[in-house]
């Protein structure tokens, strides 16, 4: 919902556009006003480096649970750290990154999210006594901290998630319905991480639309600022509405203009490159979330970076694409083993199959990938073949040995 927004010209809003230097003082690396936003079951390591080598300035993993956190530290293995490094190349790459933890209880949350700064420097058994004391001066709010040497830029703490099995289990989005228990959260984590980390927070516009929700939903936007959260990304939907309907960029536009001074990132139909700097524009947000526009389309962000250049964006050659998508495959084939990268592709791959001339015979013949082997197959079905090695063709080989 943007009246007008189609006669906003991207190309001299991008020309003209100044980051806000805030950004990249809170977190050095983040130098363009866009980012890929946190997706469940898809911002995994692999799709954070190919769009990084694409011009992506920040990303941040999908939601993290704190009791799965707190577990044995098994969802650090959801995010793809640990030893990123040495199992997937590239892997140094995808930094700056921030660490999205999402949950139900202010003492769980807070030591979930000390954890992923300290990246289990403790025992784990420490955290979890953390989460249990329910005695304040105990907890991770009196805490000696530890920053890893390898950590998250941020924490961001999830009060979106619209899925309802999430909504139910008073998690992400539920919160926007108590305002009293998201800040007991917000609270809670700001006081646990190191105030050399900054922390952040996923909003959306409210739980429906209703005066209380929007209400409620100043309440909490309100109470995240003045508790030290560097932002706030606003999507411009309600809960209710999940993904379904137009995203309210007015709201967002009205949002600005009532707090001029805090930094508001916005969220929501952002489907191409000029939907970004429409964004910018129309709204005032400082900075754009990319999300499911940015699926199977890394090249959104190199596009975004030559409109901030002056220069013209370009769709991806055949070329550039079966480029990518090889180098995709070959990133999922170091994180989850050749067989379960070429199932898992077929999703991305449905995405990537728009930008080619047979759109439809290429997403017919993804969805009927069986392993890797077959994923190349299909390549060379579809986009001259290549001569040598590829990344996917090497990463099969390693695996097979």
């Amino acid at each position: 919902m943007a009246p007008g927004v189609e006669e906003i010209d991207a190309g001299s809003v991008a020309r003209s556009f100044r980051l806000d230097p805030r950004i990249p003082a809170a977190i050095p690396g983040f130098d363009a006003p866009f980012f890929q936003a946190g997706l469940a079951g898809y911002s995994d390591a692999a799709m954070r480096v190919v769009a990084r080598r694409h011009g992506c300035p920040f990303c941040v993993t999908e939601a993290l649970l704190d009791r799965t956190l707190l577990a044995g530290g098994r969802g650090f293995d959801k995010a793809d750290l640990g030893d990123i490094a040495e199992n997937v190349p590239g892997g140094e790459e995808d930094h700056p990154l921030a660490g999205q933890i999402m949950g139900s209880d202010p003492d769980e949350m807070a030591a979930a999210a000390l954890k992923m700064i300290e990246q289990g420097l403790r025992p784990a058994r420490d955290y979890r006594e953390l989460s249990d004391s329910g005695d304040e001066e105990s907890t991770p709010l009196s805490a000696e901290c530890q920053v890893a040497a390898r950590t998250f830029a941020c924490i961001d703490v999830n009060l979106a998630c619209p899925v309802r099995k999430i909504r139910n289990k008073a998690r992400g989005g539920h919160w926007l319905r108590e305002p009293a228990g998201a800040m007991e959260i917000l609270r809670a984590v700001r006081l646990a991480v190191p105030r050399s980390i900054p922390t952040t927070v996923k909003l959306r516009r409210g739980s429906d639309d209703s005066p209380e929700a929007e209400r409620n939903f100043l309440r909490i936007f309100d109470a995240a600022y003045e508790l030290g959260y560097s932002w706030a990304t606003v999507h411009g939907r309600t809960v209710e509405q999940a993904y379904v309907g137009p995203s309210r960029w007015t709201f967002l536009r009205d949002l600005v203009r009532r707090y001029p001074d805090r930094l508001i990132f916005g969220s929501g139909d952002v489907w191409s490159v000029n939907d970004i700097f429409r964004m910018l524009a129309y709204t005032g947000v400082h900075a754009v979330s990319v999300a499911r526009g940015c699926i199977g389309n890394p090249w959104v962000f190199r596009q975004a970076r030559r409109m901030l250049a002056g220069e013209p964006p370009a769709p991806p050659s055949l070329a550039e694409q079966r480029q990518v998508m090889d180098e995709h495959a070959a990133l999922c084939a170091a994180i989850y083993g050749p067989r379960h990268a070429g199932r898992l592709m077929r999703k991305f791959g449905i995405r990537f199959a728009v930008h080619h001339p047979s759109a439809e015979d290429l997403r017919r013949r993804v969805i009927a990938v069986r392993d890797l082997d077959d994923w190349r197959t299909m390549l060379d079905e579809f986009f001259e073949a290549s001569e040598g090695p590829t990344p996917a063709r090497q990463a099969c080989a390693v695996a097979a040995v």
